[in-house]
């Protein structure tokens, strides 16, 4: 038994239909929001020990998608993870950060490696699938003005096609075994500059796009006034994104998704080309 998560999300939105016929569980927050795919649905949070648990029950494989950016993510991160193994899952692939680090400078690849660390100590395998950040997602930096704002200076980021980990998610959890205890990166074909990422993008879209370097104090301050409201942790996440690639944290080019599916990565063209 396969019990999915995050698959009211973007990336478990691509792997429940592929999997579809492994029969597997869906388990979610809201049972509404749940893919009509004819598959049993099981509601359970995160941070909800108990609900998490029954759902979890006779289940040997569980995907987990990383919970949404929080405050209390790595507690919930925990809960689940406890929960998981208790009710007798053998078998976690979590979806990680490719720059997992109790330091990492992007400091919400710190919450990635406390969760892997959860899931080593309590004895389950795991697979660990360390996503670079989406290709599809970076120009969505742009501001309304079609402006990439941020202090990553002439640094490159080897960002992935967020079909190709799924793509990868799914070739796992199609055949486990040989990924037990096993540590993925998954980057694109390439690492790309903010400017790469702007021009290139700019011409896939038709939308006139920039980067233009920020500062970090000019980053904070910018986001500040546009999010007077955000926390501190949010702020240090969204700055970070930025002086993760500026240091080259980001930038190594891995071979695993093809190693994975058994198809190349996908090019920025690619990964934003209409379906």
């Amino acid at each position: 038994m396969i019990a999915l998560t995050g698959v009211t999300g973007a990336l478990g939105g691509l792997v429940a239909p592929a999997l579809a016929d492994l029969g597997p569980r869906l388990v979610v927050r809201d049972p509404s929001r749940a893919p009509d795919l004819g598959l049993p649905v099981h509601q359970a949070s995160y941070g909800d020990a108990g609900a998490a648990e029954a759902a979890l029950s006779e289940v040997d494989v569980l995907f987990m998608v990383s919970a949404a950016e929080s405050a209390d993510r790595r507690a919930e991160h925990r809960s689940f993870i406890t929960a998981a193994a208790r009710a007798g899952v053998r078998h976690v692939v979590y979806t990680s950060f490719s720059g997992a680090d109790p330091a990492a400078t992007f400091t919400l690849g710190r919450d990635h490696h406390d969760a892997e660390a959860a899931i080593v100590e309590s004895g389950m395998a795991y697979t660990f699938l360390r996503d670079n950040f989406y290709l599809d997602v970076l120009p969505l930096f742009a501001d309304e003005a079609g402006v990439i704002r941020g202090p990553a200076g002439a640094g490159r980021v080897a960002a992935v096609a967020r079909a190709d980990v799924a793509d990868a998610a799914v070739a796992v959890l199609r055949d486990p075994g040989p990924h037990v205890d096993a540590t993925y990166t998954l980057t694109g074909p390439e690492a790309l500059s903010f400017t790469d990422v702007a021009e290139r993008a700019g011409v896939v879209t038709g939308r006139r796009l920039a980067y233009v370097e920020e500062s970090v104090p000019q980053a904070y301050a910018s986001r500040r006034a546009a999010y007077p409201d955000a926390a501190d942790w949010q702020l240090d996440a969204w700055v970070s994104t930025y002086t993760a690639i500026a240091d080259g944290s980001c930038e190594r080019v891995s071979e695993d998704v093809a190693r994975l599916t058994g198809h190349r990565a996908r090019t920025l063209e690619e990964a934003l080309a209409p379906r």
